[in-house]
């Protein structure tokens, strides 16, 4: 796979803007993003690190320990995406890029778990940046009014299909290439 110059430039501007960011600065607690070249900071509360943990429990039943990835750096298409999404599998025979991150070619599985102001970047701007990926399941569980919604079938930058599953009933993927069905039983709500 080439990487094309504006590709390039772009992931060199991204890197950048990361190692701007000064570790001892950010608060412990906390998740740092770009989105469309904008510096999020998400604090991670405990219903959130529940949830988190109960998808990465249940991924393992499918996934070998190395192909389930949480809070990793994934650059993905559009305008300066550098996401570190809660919960990631990727597709056997994955291979990181020339820096050692994985690729967003490679994931089969993203979820993101709504914390206090990110409903909108993960229902906005990450939902478009997944799907222009190709990442064929995107799942957003929102411990608040206590629902996930299930993203498949991307295409042309959209997702084709949108499913919503009470916390409580299964949510089955057995349809898509993740091939499993998740228990949404145990995930907390706020």
């Amino acid at each position: 796979m080439t990487i094309e110059p504006a590709e390039r430039a772009e992931r060199r501007e991204l890197d950048d803007l990361f190692e701007r960011l000064d570790p001892t600065r950010i608060p412990e607690g906390y998740k740092v993003e770009i989105v469309e070249g904008t510096i999020c900071m998400a604090r991670q509360r405990g219903t959130q690190w529940e949830t988190i943990a109960d998808l990465y429990e249940q991924l393992r039943a499918r996934y070998p320990r190395k192909r389930v990835l949480s809070d990793v750096r994934i650059d993905f298409p559009g305008h300066l995406n550098g996401f570190a999404p809660d919960v990631v599998a990727l597709a056997e025979g994955a291979t990181p890029d020339a820096k050692g991150q994985p690729r967003y070619q490679d994931i089969e599985f993203v979820a993101e778990v709504i914390s206090q102001g990110t409903g909108e970047k993960d229902y906005g701007p990450k939902k478009t940046a997944y799907a222009l990926a190709g990442v064929p399941v995107y799942l957003i569980a929102d411990p608040c009014p206590g629902r996930c919604r299930v993203f498949t079938g991307p295409q042309d930058g959209e997702y084709r299909v949108d499913l919503s599953v009470a916390y409580g009933l299964p949510v089955d993927l057995t349809h898509t290439v993740a091939g499993l069905t998740l228990s949404t039983a145990e995930f907390p709500r706020d």
